[in-house]
């Protein structure tokens, strides 16, 4: 494997989280067995150091596998079917950037994990949208769906682009 990439999904877990619970509700169409695999590859991954690009659940799973919290139930970002536009703030350090990002999601990033840093917020509502892995070769996360519009193709040639060099 020379690169990772996490795609969205069903809610993680109750059993995987590094938080209480307060209202089972909250767990969206769980699938346990997806999230044994899926943490342990980020485990890997994160060892190896291999390039890494996850997206909306992946975000998520990637946050929790460093110790982070989550957001249960984040209200106006989970209509799949009309996807909210949202605009972002953007550090200035992040290499990508979009002036808006489609938005469904009904859980988001609380307690960053360790070596998290932000990238970009929601400008309506603070909600994360984008982090990065410090110290590390190529780490991205974000919570928006690149994978539905061509605009976004730089986010994936860069992760591409890593996945061929192997270098950041």
């Amino acid at each position: 494997m020379q690169g990772f990439l996490l795609t969205g999904g069903s809610d993680i877990s109750q059993e995987f989280l590094r938080q209480p619970v307060p209202d089972a509700r909250f767990i969206e169409d769980p699938d346990p067995a997806r999230d044994a695999w899926e943490f342990d590859a980020v485990a890997k991954a994160l060892k190896q150091q291999l390039p890494l690009l996850t997206i909306c659940r992946g975000i998520q799973v990637l946050n929790v596998a460093l110790g982070g919290t989550l957001y249960l139930d984040i209200p106006n970002h989970d209509s799949a079917k009309n996807v909210n536009v949202q605009e972002l703030r953007y550090v200035d350090e992040a290499q990508i950037q979009f002036p808006k990002v489609n938005s469904s999601h009904h859980q988001a990033l609380a307690q960053l994990g360790a070596g998290l840093v932000v990238e970009a917020w929601c400008a309506e509502d603070d909600v994360i949208e984008q982090v990065r892995l410090v110290d590390y070769p190529f780490g991205l996360g974000v919570q928006y769906h690149p994978e539905r519009d061509p605009l976004y193709q730089p986010l994936f040639q860069a992760f591409i682009d890593q996945v061929k060099t192997g270098s950041p």
